[in-house]
């Protein structure tokens, strides 16, 4: 910086102190970017699957994580961060202890954090929240975020249904309920409508974290006949893959279907085979970054839940890395565009 010539040295070195005074706010404001009080400051608590859990957790915080270098903010408090829960006891201690830093949305992350958001809410009435795969409407700060898993698990049915050769498939579910319902609906609907003769063998382990009886589940599935199987069960889907891939090395032509996110890297068979034709994806990471643009921007949809479908990109099928045939590719396509022009209506619950 060029300093003006100015007659009395007083007034020279006064105006002197004054230039640096002026520079020195400059940098301070730089260096505090991303921190400043006018700042939109984000947060997430995990589950216990941690931040990379490879799911949910990780999803969230690559969305965060996303807006957070857009607006060219800075990791930690008056920008953006995470508390990792290592039991579930730590759900209600690390919402409040990221409110209390005073964030200005904080993300719980899954359906075991709902008490915990309800406990939070109730006692911190000018937080807001966003729960995410999880409903809590009972209070006006607190948003939830859904998926319609049913949409794109329908494309998943028309993928295998067309892609199988014994005209057989099987979906193994985690626990029954609305959220694992949706998927089984979905996928059902989805490869009858492609081939009204193919059979589907439906079975629920009962847990998400019992990966031997997932193996088991799909053991019995593939030995009877089915050569697709997609899981909607968590951990308990691990087994699928160890499964599918001890198929495929026995010389039988299977595939597996993931869930949630990308899960190509369970399939690895060896360096050019690999048992995953697609997965269902649940794009938390969309969900994430839309709800922050909305609070942000004055509208926080407090009470409501927010459902993310085709149609926002929320949910969607992975690459196939050359699993799927073009002419199957086709189809998928077709049925994308009609489920997001409403010409086909995917059921949400399995019928009985």
């Amino acid at each position: 910086m060029k300093k003006r010539k100015i007659g009395l040295a007083f007034t020279a070195l006064l105006a002197t102190g004054t230039l640096l005074a002026a520079c020195g706010s400059d940098d301070a404001k730089d260096d505090k970017k991303g921190s400043s009080k006018d700042a939109f400051s984000v947060a997430m608590v995990t589950d216990t699957g941690g931040i990379d859990d490879r799911s949910f957790n990780q999803s969230t915080w690559e969305g965060i994580q996303a807006y957070g270098e857009e607006e060219g903010l800075k990791k930690g408090d008056g920008g953006y961060d995470y508390l990792q829960s290592a039991s579930d006891s730590d759900f209600t201690t690390n919402i409040n202890n990221l409110v209390r830093r005073n964030f200005d949305l904080v993300f719980a992350v899954g359906f075991k954090l709902e008490d915990a958001v309800k406990e939070v809410a109730e006692q911190q009435k000018d937080a807001k929240l966003a729960i995410i795969d999880s409903v809590v409407t009972e209070h006006d700060n607190v948003t939830s975020i859904m998926f319609k898993a049913n949409e794109a698990s329908y494309l998943a049915g028309v993928a295998a249904a067309l892609e199988s050769k014994t005209g057989k498939l099987g979906f193994l579910g985690g626990m029954e309920g609305d959220i694992i319902g949706g998927f089984e609906a979905g996928f059902v609907a989805g490869a009858k409508a492609a081939n009204p003769d193919v059979k589907i063998d439906v079975q629920y382990a009962g847990s998400f974290g019992d990966a031997a009886k997932g193996q088991t589940i799909a053991k019995r599935m593939y030995d009877s006949g089915a050569d697709i199987v997609f899981h909607a069960a968590g951990g308990t889907g691990q087994g699928l893959f160890t499964e599918a891939i001890a198929q495929k090395k026995a010389g039988n032509d299977v595939w597996a279907i993931g869930v949630d996110r990308d899960q190509y890297d369970e399939g690895k068979v060896d360096d050019k085979t690999n048992i995953v034709m697609t997965s269902v994806l649940k794009r938390v990471d969309v969900a994430a970054q839309d709800m922050i643009k909305k609070t942000k921007d004055g509208k926080f949809p407090g009470g409501e839940t927010v459902t993310y479908g085709l149609k926002d990109d929320g949910v969607g099928l992975a690459d196939s890395h050359g699993a799927i045939s073009d002419k199957t590719q086709a189809e998928i396509d077709k049925a994308q565009k009609d489920i997001i022009d409403g010409k086909i209506e995917v059921p949400e619950k399995p019928s009985k």
